[in-house]
């Protein structure tokens, strides 16, 4: 068992009256236990959450006012990984489960259809499974510089290809949209996790389906896979953003710390939504 103490605190210069949907908190999902977490929202206003059963993705949705918008999130997570054979076999199309198939197809930043060919000439002399699998993590790890400022928020697994250079975000797209094309459902997780070197960020790998489980694989191998406390899992970054702002906003911070241990425990119960609170004022930093 492993546990992480989660703080991210955003903070936005709202120009005008917007809506926002928010993807920050940590994911009800197996071997996984929110045991406390907090959400403090300044000004204070009225939030809607929902969640995703399928993912366990969990969403906050607000109509900020104009002025500045600080959203704090606080959790204290325990993991329970589970260590993963050695040998796993793919799984033929024909006896892909139906709610695992859409992994498979082409989605905005994933275009496996475009990359198919460059796949079979790179993978698809190797036997198929878990073997198959590492090695596209090991191409990308050492084949694409990790740099920060370099690519965009449009910027698509084909494009990370062409130009060699990405961070997270491109490294799993990358990951993504190869295995797809090998016929391997693969699909982005997006979570908080402890890194050796500052700063502190949002972190993305990839997932792929192997012998009827998904298996996280991290091609930047930043941090350990199985200290990934998950936030969002989707198709590609369209489905797992942090935040999906509609409206004239501008992000003025974004602070993220991952610590791992153990702190005084103020609630031993599980968790289901976080206690929304108002803080009195913006932090002073």
């Amino acid at each position: 068992m492993h546990t992480s103490l989660v703080d991210c605190l955003i903070e936005y210069e709202v120009s005008s009256p917007a809506h926002f949907l928010l993807n920050i908190g940590a994911a009800f999902y197996p071997g996984h236990e929110v045991v406390e977490e907090r959400l403090t929202i300044t000004p204070s206003m009225k939030v809607r959450h929902f969640s995703d059963e399928r993912s366990g993705n969990r969403f906050i949705r607000l109509d900020a006012p104009k002025g500045i918008l600080s959203v704090n999130y606080h959790a204290r997570v325990q993991l329970h990984p589970v260590a993963q054979p050695l040998h796993l076999d793919e799984t033929p199309v024909s006896a892909l489960p139906d709610d695992v198939l859409h992994y498979l197809m082409p989605s905005r930043y994933c275009e496996s259809d475009s990359l198919r060919r460059v796949a079979q000439q790179l993978f698809g002399h190797l036997p198929p499974g878990m073997g198959r699998v590492r090695a596209v993590e090991s191409w990308i790890h050492e084949s694409i510089d990790y740099q920060t400022g370099v690519t965009q928020p449009t910027t698509t697994a084909q494009d990370v290809f062409v130009q060699r250079v990405g961070v997270c975000r491109d490294f799993a797209h990358l990951g993504i949209t190869l295995c797809r094309a090998l016929n391997i459902p693969a699909r982005l997780v997006v979570g908080y996790v402890n890194f050796a070197e500052a700063p502190q960020d949002f972190h993305a790998v990839f997932e792929a389906w192997l012998d009827g489980r998904w298996v996280l694989f991290d091609a930047t191998r930043m941090a350990p896979i199985d200290r990934l406390v998950r936030i969002g899992t989707g198709r590609d970054a369209k489905d797992v953003a942090f935040a999906t702002i509609f409206g004239d906003v501008k992000m003025l911070r974004k602070d993220i710390t991952v610590d791992e241990g153990e702190m005084p425990a103020e609630d031993e119960g599980h968790a289901t939504e976080p206690a929304v609170a108002a803080s009195p004022g913006l932090p002073s930093f």
